[in-house]
């Protein structure tokens, strides 16, 4: 069994953070107690996530490395039948950087993609990617004929057909959802028939694999829009967190900003309270550009204050007056737009067996940012968890998405948490998760369903009012229901 990203304990039966499941509350919510899972030999097919918490009994673990072809295609389709003839679930994964086994498929095969295969078409400014590349290999590939990716997340370590699957998006502006910028892709159905999608061509497909955690279809390869590779230079903006909606906006506007994100500050004292807006435009010299890098020392140095915070409210203050005052003045140069994405989950690793992050994204719209500051302050303080940052993208609206979480121009705020990993914990993580979304979709928002298993099936249909239409076409188009994960066992296939 290989290892993919972050620390290896999170992928891997052998990892030091599985966790035995003790009891469920509400739909299919995992409560642990405390009681640490270690492998024996005989383990060796159980999988897990980032989060550390979803230790998950797989019938068999496959990676594989074939190209894009027909010996590609003839093992998927040999899988796909074995699992039908079984009664088995199937699911691919690559990064399994999901935090409550939507990768992962209970007791079926879980196959891992694992190719880097890149092909660069500069006349369509398109690439060719195999399902299981990923972004640090996009742009290794692209960089050096001067492109790079127009939307990826915002570290280098998923799959490219990952980030079509979950929908992922970035901070480049003024774009969408990653699966926008998808041209076409290859995929087989459950009965093995490989068919082409794309926004014409068996769009029905094509936008319910979008943001669909593979539950439609194995994607094989994918041909997806690139732009130029340039120098980018940053301003910094700090404003009352009441005025970062409007400065956002108008960033967003300014066709000369190509990227751009925010932050808000989390001492407990003044949360909230205020904003800093990052944004980039090109630089007057675009000759001779530097092979892509990552954000080297800077981002090192910022990820070592990251985790002095925790539990130590002046680091956050110290943290946020270097983000807002020192970083800018000692870090804030021009950079390649490949070397400003170019950088790895494993910066902010935090080297704690007895802590894991856990994320949270909900995405409100420009005009209800209020409401979600009001919202977070009144949730998230009052919580047992140790909120450690968010930041603030734009993500425009999606209408191809059946599970779309932007049914307008919205705001993602991206949350991480160090939780403990503890019964009590993993019970306050739920409460204040639940919380955090009865109060944002109340205002018209949505939460990304990549995280935790925490929401109510109820909250589910809130935020995602097609659920059920998904649910209904996954169960015409796979009747033995054979590409399942966590997200249909506990959720979709509820509806």
């Amino acid at each position: 069994m290989r290892n993919f990203t972050r620390r290896a304990a999170l992928f891997t039966a052998g990892g030091v953070a599985g966790w035995g499941l003790s009891r469920w509350l509400g739909p299919n919510l995992p409560v642990y107690d405390g009681t640490r899972h270690t492998p024996a030999v005989s383990d060796a097919t159980i999988l897990n996530d980032a989060s550390g918490l979803s230790p998950t009994p797989v019938h068999k673990h496959l990676v594989m490395t074939e190209n894009a072809d027909d010996a590609l295609i003839t093992a998927i389709r040999q899988e796909l039948a074995q699992a039908q003839s079984g009664g088995r679930p199937v699911n691919v994964g690559a990064a399994r950087h999901s935090m409550g086994a939507q990768a992962i498929p209970r007791d079926g095969t879980a196959i891992t993609f694992d190719n880097g295969s890149v092909e660069i078409d500069s006349a369509a400014q398109t690439y060719r990617a195999h399902a299981g590349a990923r972004w640090s290999q996009v742009i290794a590939a692209l960089d050096p004929a001067g492109w790079s990716p127009k939307v990826m997340q915002s570290n280098h370590d998923f799959g490219v057909a990952a980030t079509y699957s979950v929908n992922a998006h970035g901070w480049p502006v003024p774009f969408g959802p990653m699966g926008a910028t998808v041209r076409s892709l290859r995929m087989i159905l459950p009965d093995g028939e490989l068919v082409t999608c794309s926004p014409t061509e068996n769009a029905d497909l094509f936008n319910l694999g979008m943001g669909g955690y593979g539950l439609i279809g194995i994607i094989v390869d994918l041909e997806v829009e690139m732009v130029s590779n340039t120098r980018l230079t940053p301003t910094f903006e700090v404003t009352e967190a009441s005025a970062f909606a409007d400065a956002f906006q108008q960033a967003v506007d300014d066709p000369a900003v190509t990227m751009a994100y925010g932050r808000l500050n989390v001492e407990r004292a003044s949360f909230f309270e205020q904003a800093l807006l990052i944004t980039y435009r090109e630089s007057e010299d675009q000759s001779d550009l530097p092979p892509a890098s990552g954000s080297g020392w800077m981002s090192h140095a910022a990820s070592r204050l990251y985790r002095a915070q925790l539990g130590n409210e002046a680091f956050k203050s110290f943290r946020w007056w270097n983000e807002t005052t020192l970083g800018p003045a000692l870090g804030g140069g021009e950079a390649t737009r490949n070397s400003l994405i170019n950088e790895p989950v494993v910066t902010l690793d935090d080297r704690n067996p007895d802590r894991t992050d856990i994320l949270h994204e909900y995405f409100v719209g420009f005009d209800a940012f209020d409401d979600f500051l009001t919202a977070c302050r009144e949730v998230i303080p009052a919580s047992y968890q140790e909120f450690l940052n968010v930041t603030l993208r734009y993500v425009a609206q999606d209408d191809q998405a059946v599970l779309s979480f932007a049914s307008e121009p919205r705001i993602a705020a991206v949350m991480p948490f160090s939780q403990e990993m503890t019964a009590r914990a993993e019970a306050d993580m739920a409460r204040m998760t639940q919380e955090l979304i009865d109060r944002i979709t109340a205002i018209g928002g949505a939460y990304y369903l990549p995280y935790r298993p925490h929401a109510r099936l109820d909250q589910l249909n809130a935020a995602y009012p097609r659920a059920r239409e998904f649910a209904q076409a996954k169960r015409a188009l796979d009747p033995q229901l054979v590409l399942r994960n966590n997200l249909w066992d506990s959720y979709l296939g509820q509806l």
